[in-house]
């Protein structure tokens, strides 16, 4: 046996074997990968991920723990790598009920921010610039102050006339703001898709039924026509795929002994010691007698 085949590793990522040295094994996981791939997984998660956590690529890992910083720094520049730390203290701060930024403009610091025991907002001042504002709705804090909100965004309903343009994501409460396009949101911290309006969960609503009826009918930003070519493509995708199921289901049930007799080593390696004893047995047997 090749020595060369033994130490090939499967990468699940390129779907290609390659050598044994030129992969990395993720230490929350055990998964092994090729070494340029988890290159070009971690630098394209720092650029797309927002500060998320980075977990191993396999779907189907049973142990998706976060990658350690020593590993993101292994497999991405230190340029990247700051950056990945600086939206991973952002996200940090956003998710924090506990924490929020010091809304001067010309202030990066953060301050601690809690409400009174009965949950009233209460001033916040800022350790830096030593602005004072309030907790809750982040207006400066001055005299007979009174919070219009008791959270720092209040969702507008669907029904209003004025519909705010920056809204919490309602599964990680980072902060989105739309400009145009449709309601049907994607939160590119957690990927929770959700409505606009009502912050309804869309994730399991491939056919956008949810623009159908209710409040947030005929809501969705794009023409009839448009909503229908979607659910059109969807069917015919799973359609597709169902018939492919179908047809390729008896194939490969008529298939798989073949493939298994091809595929099964010690049927060839019994073959070949049964050939190799019978070219032996030729050889050793002595020639025939003349009379």
């Amino acid at each position: 046996m090749d020595p060369h085949t033994t130490d090939a590793v499967h990468c699940k990522l390129c779907l290609s074997d390659c050598p044994a040295p030129e992969t990395s094994r993720l230490r929350s996981c055990g998964c092994v990968f090729c070494t340029q791939c988890l290159r070009q997984y971690v630098q394209l998660a720092i650029q797309d991920g927002a500060g998320a956590p980075i977990t191993c690529p396999d779907l189907a890992c049973k142990h998706p723990g976060p990658l350690l910083d020593s590993e993101i720094a292994s497999f991405a520049p230190s340029d990247q790598v700051e950056l990945y730390r600086r939206l991973k203290f952002e996200r940090g701060v956003q998710l924090d009920p506990s924490k929020a930024w010091c809304p001067a403009l010309d202030c990066q610091a953060v301050c601690s921010v809690m409400p009174n025991a009965e949950g009233r907002a209460v001033p916040v001042p800022c350790p830096a610039c030593h602005t004072v504002f309030c907790c809750s709705c982040r207006e400066p804090w001055e005299d007979r102050h009174a919070c219009s909100q008791q959270q720092p965004l209040v969702v507008s309903l669907p029904s209003s006339d004025t519909e705010a343009t920056i809204k919490q994501c309602p599964k990680c409460g980072v902060y989105i703001e739309r400009n145009q396009g449709c309601a049907q949101m994607l939160c590119k911290s957690c990927k929770h898709t959700f409505c606009w309006y009502c912050l309804q969960n869309l994730d399991g609503d491939i056919f956008l039924r949810h623009y159908d009826k209710g409040p947030c009918r005929n809501k969705l930003g794009h023409s009839r026509a448009s909503v229908m070519w979607n659910r059109t493509q969807v069917a015919g995708i799973l359609v597709g795929v169902t018939i492919i199921v179908v047809v390729t289901s008896p194939l490969l049930l008529l298939a798989s002994p073949c493939i298994l007799c091809c595929v099964c080593k010690p049927c060839h390696r019994k073959k070949g010691e049964k050939k190799k004893k019978k070219k032996m047995t030729k050889e050793q047997k002595p020639p025939d007698s003349v009379a």
